[in-house]
């Protein structure tokens, strides 16, 4: 009798946990945000690492954001017309859950581990209408000095 509750209790949640991963199509992808701030908690795992971004308490777009490179990837991406885009998110919500890439993938890139402290700096998406957490879905990072873009393997 208890297996068969413990059985049943877990292929009840196993939907929820699939629900709980999403994909690119979940993200408004016509609405680049910019974020910049200090990483606070470091998750270097799979699905896909991620980090908790403390922003400033008066974020601002970079004066040369539109003119700053951004490498190549797999995956065609125009990364000068997001940068053109890019804007800060409506909502004000200090701290950000910052979606980033599977670890094979931020191995292909050569993306040093980030840890708690540093300065971090990306552009991706949110939700459609910024509704829900605060998350975005990292197409660029910039950690050091340089571009890692995300999406798919260097090109």
């Amino acid at each position: 009798m208890i297996r068969r509750r413990t059985l049943l209790l877990a292929s009840a949640a196993a939907p929820l946990a699939v629900q709980a991963h999403h994909g690119w199509s979940s993200f408004d992808q016509n609405r680049p945000l910019w974020l910049e701030g200090r990483a606070t908690q470091v998750a270097w795992r799979n699905p896909h690492a991620e980090l908790k971004l403390e922003l400033p308490a008066d974020p601002r777009l970079p004066a040369d954001l539109a003119g700053r490179a951004v490498p190549a990837q797999s995956t065609p991406v125009d990364g000068k017309a997001l940068l053109a885009a890019a804007q800060l998110p409506k909502r004000r919500d200090r701290v950000w859950t910052i979606e980033l890439a599977p670890l094979t993938r931020m191995q292909a890139w050569s993306v040093p581990e980030i840890k708690a402290g540093a300065q971090v700096a990306v552009l991706g998406f949110t939700f459609t209408d910024e509704k829900g957490d605060a998350v975005l879905r990292t197409e660029y990072l910039w950690l050091d000095g340089k571009a890692y873009g995300l999406r798919s393997a260097p090109a």
